[in-house]
């Protein structure tokens, strides 16, 4: 068996098929029960692709301390718990979800967050390896006995907290993106967690996450380059309902040739609370 190297964030499932015996790939099943309802909803969570660890940052993988959603944990934490699913620094690792492209942005911007480069989305997740035909299974993989040697290295700037995008909102050299759905943003529909305000940040852009994607798949370049073309001298600022489909936005700017991308970890589910006095418009 040889290694294989992840060329893009972006992989599709006949690469993956073609390289799913390679020593150092790692197949992560990040998939979490969308909060709001998405166009396509998948197959039952009961199938799998061969070889998947499972990757829950909403129970597990997370910040403990802090009751707010699926929060980033330390260095330290992610670091151990990596290494207990047995990957190592030289892993090649695909992430992939049971939706399409939904919670999987997330566990990428996670790994990269660590500094960990060698890693993808599988384009369509499990609906699109099914479609093409691969096989499945009905179990997921068990951690391995042997610890892998991973080891976190934190990149300044991909996570921010609301002090930085607070700045940001009334800075000309940044864009704050929220990647909730339109009525959302406008507060004409409720939020799906209890005690949060409705609207949104003042001079936020809305780009709802549905908007970067086709047929559960990321758009094409050039689609994804007319999305962000207004924006392409700023640094980028996403925010969703609690930092997970903002990371779709991330990998959508990504895959269109931009840099400077930060998520803002608490997204609507820290801002929006009631007891924030974090300002909130309707307009």
């Amino acid at each position: 068996m040889t290694n294989v190297k992840i060329p893009n964030s972006l992989v599709s499932v006949q690469f993956l098929a073609e390289n799913l015996s390679a020593e150092n790939l790692i197949v992560l099943d990040a998939s979490m029960k969308p909060v709001t309802p998405v166009a396509n909803t998948g197959p039952a969570a009961t199938r799998y692709i061969p070889n998947s660890l499972r990757f829950d940052f909403d129970n597990e993988i997370r910040d403990h301390n802090t009751s707010l959603p699926h929060m980033m944990p330390s260095p330290e934490f992610f670091s151990d718990e990596m290494q207990k699913m047995g990957i190592n620094k030289n892993s090649a690792i695909v992430v992939y979800d049971n939706v399409g492209v939904y919670a999987s942005p997330r566990a990428w911007w996670m790994f990269r967050a660590m500094g960990h480069d060698q890693i993808a989305v599988l384009d369509g997740g499990l609906p699109a390896w099914i479609t093409a035909g691969y096989e499945t299974v009905t179990q997921l993989k068990e951690k391995p006995e042997k610890r892998g040697d991973f080891i976190s290295q934190p990149q300044d700037g991909m996570f921010v907290d609301s002090s930085i995008v607070l700045n940001a909102l009334n800075d000309d050299n940044f864009s704050v993106m929220d990647a909730r759905s339109e009525g959302r943003f406008k507060g004409l529909e409720p939020e799906p967690r209890e005690s949060l305000r409705g609207g949104h940040m003042p001079n936020a852009i809305n780009i709802p996450f549905s908007s970067v994607l086709e047929n559960g798949m990321l758009k094409s370049k050039p689609g994804l380059q007319s999305i962000f073309e207004g924006y392409k001298n700023r640094k980028m600022i996403f925010s969703c309902g609690s930092g997970v489909t903002a990371c779709i936005l991330a990998l959508a700017a990504e895959q269109a040739g931009y840099q400077n991308l930060s998520v803002y970890d608490g997204s609507w589910s820290e801002w929006g609370l009631a007891s924030s006095k974090l300002p909130v418009t309707m307009d």
